[in-house]
Order: C-alpha cells, then structure tokens, then sequence
C-alpha cells in the first residue's frame, strides 16, 4: 500500500508540474509566429540592399564626376537608411529569440523541480523497502511468493530511481546548452546595437559629406573637377615626400614582428573589395606612388562604413584632419601586442581616442574621402611597430601636420597577415 500511494503522489506532482509548461505553450507559440514575420521582414530589407549596392558599385565604375558623385553618396544614405531598417529588425528578432529561450529555460526548469521530487520521493521508498529486508519478512510469517514479490518490487524501484536520474542530467544538459545560447544572443543582439549607432553616424557623416561638396563646388562641375586636381598634386607631393622621410630613417630591425601567417590579424571592413594592393602594383608602375609603390592596401567602399581594429591593442595615435586635402585626412593609429602596428586612413569619422584600449573587431572610425582621396576608400597600412616614428609633413597650402613614418623595410604587406 505504502508503494501504491508513492506512485499516486509522484502521479499528482507530475501532473502539478506540467500545467506551467501548458500555460507557457501559447505565449511561445506567439512568440516564434512574430520571429517568422520578423525573418520574412528581414529577407525584404536584404533584397531591397541588394538592388542598391547594385547601383552603387555602376555609379562607382562611372566617370568621376560631380553628378555621379551626389548620386553616390544620395545612393549610400538609401542603403544606409536601409541598413538602419534590417539592424532594427534583427535586434527585434534577437529579442524574440532570446524570449523563446527564456520560455524554454523556465520550462525545463520545471521540470528539473519536477524530476528532482521524483527522485527523492523514490529514494525515500527504496529505503524503506531495504529496511524491511526479505529474511525479515519471511521469519514474519511470510511466504515465499511475498519474498518473490518483494524482490521484484525492490528492483522495480531502483530501475524507477535510476530513469529519473538519467532524466535528470539530461535536463541539467539541457538548461545548461539553452543558458549558453541565450547568452551568446544577448552578445550577438549587443553587437547589433553597436552596429546600430555606427549606421546612425554614418547616415550623418554622408549627407553633411554630400552637403559640404555641394558647398564648396557651388554645384559646378569645374569647380568639382578644379578639387579633385588639387587633390591629386596633393597626394603626388605627399608620397614623393613621404618616400625621402623613409629613406632618411635606414633600415628598421624587423625580427621584433610576427613572421607573415594568414589570419594573424582580421579584415577591417565587412565587405571586403581591394582596389589597390601593395607594392610595386600595375597602377604604382605607372607613375602612382612615384614609383616607389604603395605602402598599404585600399578597400573600397561607401563613406560611414564602419572601419575595425584588425587585432586588440591600444590607440597610439589619432589625427583630426582639420587640415583639408592634406595627407592621409582623418587618421587612427594602433599598436598591437605582437610587434605590429596599424594605420587606418582617409576616415570620415573617428570613434577612439588616443590611449583607448581597443578590442579586435572594434569600430575605430567610419570609412570617408578626407586628406587627398579622390573617392571614398580606406587606406590601410601595416607597419613593423618598433619602427614607427612621427615627422612634420608640409601641405601645398603651407599648413603642416605630423605623420606616421618608418624605413622601408617596416612596410608590411598586410595581405600576408589578413585571412584567406
């Protein structure tokens, strides 16, 4: 009888534990409808971004000028709006996401409460049936058919307590993976928020770019190509200067950096387009760079594009760019633990401070056209970083401003070090 009513009472615990689970079920099946609507919204915006980076890479092949210029950068606010679109509607999801498992957690949660009474309650029963041992009860007066049943019932309990064992660690392994996939979302939805702001500034950055041009060229297309002229005697005059103060600095101990590997350090932007590589490239040969070639990689892309640190480090240096035109703009400047150092140039914003800390991966400024760059791209060159110096460089305007410099040979060639 004793057996009978424990199975009765783990019965009507089982049934207690469940009705949560029931209750939950509606609110999860709402949930996961508003994540599909969510997932067909999100597909629509990835298309419609399609379609306008379709028209930016044609705008971009066409010739420079001041029209295809402003129907550049009106074409990058649509994607960037567009953009602003899809990172709301994947913190939304994320949101849901996280909800969904919240939902799960709760319910295995439940049911561990549940498998854990089941578990005691049945621990409780075994001992009393090892107490009331078989030659006790058959000195008692028993038979040997109730030897045999009680046999059988003390085996059938320890089979009973060892199921709800198994099923006890195997919920523990549950809620234990739900935990760690709902915190691994709450990173994913946190990097989304960031992502957020750095579109936000980048819608910003394009319309008051788009703004200033039409200022400055008063909407003439001479007076747009007169600066695109000055901006090219001005990158002439840069590089043939910047050649003398590396040459002036010898040869730099490069041991003291990473033997080239694929993957040391990441890609700085998220879609990755090269237009110009390093060294002694066609272009370079044909007069660029003074024919010295060039000391970095080029990444084309849209103006408010955010640019990453390809590994952690600290910001050794950043420049403002307040002088126009002049030398490589808007610039940031880290060094990283293993001996490299990096330059991101040409920025049209910058969103660290020297001295930061920064992580591998982490914004450092917004992609742009400032300093001599005839179209938005960013110039990133990697350096041996016990080379590295500082040296005063005079514009064509006369205005001076300090620049990073190191011999030659500290030049890196970063596609050695980027990813496959």
């Amino acid at each position: 009888m004793a057996w009978g009513a424990a199975v009765l009472f783990v019965a009507a615990i089982f049934v207690t534990m469940q009705s949560p689970e029931s209750a939950l079920a509606q609110t999860k099946e709402e949930l996961l409808e508003k994540v599909d609507d969510t997932n067909a919204q999100i597909k629509k915006i990835q298309d419609e971004i399609k379609k306008l980076e379709s028209q930016l890479t044609t705008t971009s092949a066409q010739k420079l000028t001041l029209q295809n210029t402003v129907k550049g950068l009106d074409l990058q606010i649509q994607k960037l709006q567009k953009s602003l679109s899809l990172t709301q509607s994947q913190i939304s999801q994320k949101d849901k996401d996280i909800k969904v498992l919240g939902s799960n957690i709760t319910t295995t949660e439940g049911k561990i409460d549940t498998s854990q009474s089941q578990v005691a309650i049945t621990l409780r029963e075994l001992d009393r049936m090892t107490e009331d041992s078989m030659v006790t009860a058959l000195l008692g007066g028993g038979t040997l058919a109730t030897f045999f049943d009680q046999a059988v019932s003390l085996s059938t309990v320890r089979d009973e307590l060892q199921n709800h064992i198994d099923d006890l660690s195997a919920l523990k392994t549950n809620l234990s993976s739900s935990k760690k996939t709902a915190e691994q979302k709450r990173q994913e939805l946190a990097a989304l928020k960031n992502n957020l702001t750095d579109q936000q500034k980048g819608v910003s950055v394009v319309r008051s770019t788009q703004s200033s041009l039409l200022t400055e060229t008063q909407n003439q297309e001479a007076a747009y190509q007169a600066l695109i002229a000055k901006k090219k005697a001005e990158q002439a005059s840069f590089e043939a200067e910047l050649i003398k103060l590396a040459q002036g600095l010898g040869t730099a101990d490069t041991t003291t950096a990473p033997a080239a590997a694929r993957g040391t350090i990441g890609w700085p932007i998220d879609a990755v387009r090269v237009t110009q590589y390093f060294g002694n490239t066609t272009f370079a040969a044909s007069g660029a760079y003074n024919g010295q070639g060039h000391n970095g990689i080029d990444f084309g892309g849209p103006i408010g594009t955010p640019v990453r640190s390809v590994l952690s480090g600290v910001v050794q240096e950043v420049n403002q760019g307040a002088i126009k035109y002049c030398q490589y703009g808007k610039w940031v400047l880290v060094k990283h633990n293993n001996g490299l150092t990096s330059l991101y140039a040409h920025l049209s914003s910058i969103s660290v401070t020297k001295g930061q800390a920064v992580g591998a991966g982490q914004t450092v400024g917004l992609l742009g056209d400032t300093g001599y760059a005839t179209g938005p791209h960013l110039h990133m060159t990697l350096y041996v970083s016990s080379a590295v110096t500082f040296k005063n460089y005079t514009c064509n305007s006369g205005a001076v401003a300090f620049i990073p410099v190191a011999p030659l040979n500290a030049y890196l060639n970063p596609l050695k070090y980027l990813p496959q």
